[in-house]
């Protein structure tokens, strides 16, 4: 197969986020009384949105989530995120060598609101190959699980959801690619913040890979 376009969720996949992200929400869901561990709270958020598990939150601290709670997270955590975001290891050569093997077809479509994403890409010198092209969750009726994110990306590049390569690092992520209809490959290194290889294997992906250097020929080879 000949995948018509590679699209890449962000965090965890493009950017090592997660644990950032997920140290400023369980400090101040500590703030509302919920007290969890880093690794309770990666257990729990990662690969969603805080404002889609806004029930939860409010059903484990008693207080409703407000949007002046949310507006207070998110520049909590922006702030992090722009003080100590690091890219994904060997990530600027694959996507690098993916850009120009697929002539420029590749997004990022992720959960996240897109101020997040943009922040993110620009800080560790990845726009230039998503600018135009970069889709949040946020935006679209459904976020993650639901596959909008990457059919709207997809149809933005007019490429069939199903010659589409996905790349994921969540259940998360890869239900949604399934659902797409895409081909998923589920990036699972060994640090925290990713789901399983078992687990991504379950959720629909096709090849489990540990390092971005192994994504470009991965694609290249990937038979259906």
């Amino acid at each position: 197969m000949n995948f018509e376009a590679i699209l890449f969720d962000c965090d965890g996949v493009l950017v090592d986020s997660e644990s950032i992200t997920i140290g400023v929400l369980r400090d101040m869901l500590e703030e509302l009384g919920w007290t969890l561990s880093p690794q309770e709270c990666m257990a729990l958020f990662v690969g969603k949105s805080v404002k889609d598990e806004a029930a939860t939150i409010e059903a484990r601290t008693g207080v409703p989530l407000t949007d002046a709670w949310l507006t207070r997270f998110r520049a909590r955590r922006n702030e992090a995120l722009e003080r100590d975001l690091v890219a994904v290891r060997n990530v600027h050569a694959a996507v690098a060598s993916i850009h120009a093997r697929h002539q420029g077809r590749i997004a990022c479509a992720s959960g996240a609101d897109r101020f997040k994403v943009e922040l993110q890409l620009r800080k560790v010198g990845l726009m230039s190959y998503f600018e135009g092209r970069i889709f949040s969750g946020l935006e679209l009726p459904r976020s993650k699980p639901a596959p909008d994110v990457y059919l709207a990306a997809a149809g933005a590049l007019c490429a069939e959801p199903a010659r589409c390569a996905i790349v994921e690092d969540t259940i998360t992520g890869v239900t949604a690619g399934v659902a797409a209809g895409a081909t998923v490959f589920g990036y699972s290194p060994p640090e925290a913040g990713h789901d399983a290889p078992e687990a991504l294997r379950r959720a629909g992906a096709v090849q489990i890979f540990t390092d971005m250097v192994q994504l470009p020929a991965m694609l290249d080879a990937w038979r259906a």
